[in-house]
C-alpha cells in the first residue's frame, strides 16, 4: 500500500531489532521515509538497515539503550551527522514480564518501568527539539508512542505492566497539551492481542498459554498490522492529529 506524504522524512524507530518496530521501520522505508534503526542488538540491527537498504532504502543502523539517557543522547548525535533532524519518532522499545504482584518481582518492575516509561522519556527528551524546529518551519512532525489495549482492560497479573502502558497514554494525552500548539502531532496507538516477541520474555509457563489461549481464541494482529497504522496516521495531512487508536483482533473484545 502506499502513502503519500511519507516520501523523503526521517524517522527514529526504537524498538527496532524485532516485531512491531521492524515491521515499523520496513513499512516507513518502502513508503520513501529514511529510517533509523534503534535497539541493543547491533547485529540484527544492521541485518535489517541492509535489507532496507537492498531494496533501495535508506536505513541506519544504532544501537542503543534506551534505559541510558547518555546512550540515547550518543545516538541522536549520531542520527544527526548521519540524517540532520528527525522529523517522525517512533517509541516503541518495551518489555511485558507478567507475574502475580504477590511474587514482589522488584528487577522486573524496575525494568518495565525503566524500559516502558523512563526509556519512551529518554528519546522524546533527546529528540523532541527536532519534531518542534520542523514544524516551526512548516514541516510535519510526528511523535508516536506504542502503548497497549492493557492501559484500559483488565489482564490479572499484568498489574505493572498495564500500569506502565497506562503511564504512556496518559503521557501522550499530556504532550499533545504542549505539542500540539507547535504543530508537532502526537498519535498514542494502542494494540490489543499481536504476536511479537514480547511473550518470549515470560518465564511463567501457565501465563505462556494463557497468552496462547486467548490467541487461539480471538486470533492476533501481525506486527505488520501496526506498522501499517503507523503509516497511516503519519500520512495524515499536517492539520489532522489521530490522537489515539486502538487496534484489536476482530474477535477482542
Amino acid at each position: 500500500m502506499s502513502y503519500e506524504n511519507l516520501s523523503g522524512r526521517t524517522a527514529l524507530v526504537t524498538g527496532a531489532a524485532s516485531g512491531i518496530g521492524e515491521a515499523v521501520a520496513l513499512t516507513l522505508a518502502e513508503q520513501g521515509v529514511r529510517v533509523v534503526l534503534l535497539a541493543r542488538r547491533a547485529e540484527r540491527l544492521e541485518e535489517i538497515a541492509r535489507k532496507i537498504r537492498a531494496d533501495g532504502g535508506q536505513a541506519l543502523a544504532v544501537a542503543a539503550d534506551v534505559t541510558d539517557s547518555a546512550s540515547v543522547g550518543r545516538a541522536a548525535a549520531a542520527v544527526r551527522e548521519t540524517y540532520g533532524r528527525v522529523d517522525l519518532v517512533v517509541n516503541n522499545a518495551g518489555v511485558m514480564l507478567p507475574n502475580p504482584i504477590e511474587d514482589g518481582r522488584v528487577d522486573e518492575w524496575q525494568r518495565m518501568l525503566d524500559t516502558n516509561v523512563l526509556g519512551a522519556l529518554h528519546v522524546i527528551r533527546a529528540f523532541v527539539g527536532d519534531l518542534s524546529a520542523t514544524a516551526a518551519e512548516g514541516g510535519t512532525a510526528d511523535l508516536v508512542n506504542i502503548s497497549s489495549v492493557a492501559a484500559h482492560d483488565i489482564f490479572p497479573n499484568y498489574a505493572v505492566y498495564g500500569a506502565t502502558k497506562a503511564a504512556i497514554t496518559h503521557l501522550s494525552a499530556l504532550l499533545r497539551s504542549e505539542l500540539g500548539p507547535k504543530d508537532v502531532r502526537v498519535t498514542n496507538i494502542e494494540p490489543g492481542l499481536t504476536s511479537t516477541e514480547l511473550k518470549d520474555h515470560m518465564d511463567s509457563p501457565e501465563l505462556a498459554t494463557q497468552l496462547d489461549g486467548m490467541a487461539d481464541r480471538f486470533g492476533t494482529l501481525a506486527a505488520t498490522d501496526i506498522a501499517d497504522l503507523v503509516a497511516y496516521v503519519t500520512s495524515r495531512p499536517r492539520h489532522v492529529n489521530l490522537r489515539q487508536v486502538m487496534a484489536l483482533p476482530t474477535r477482542q473484545a
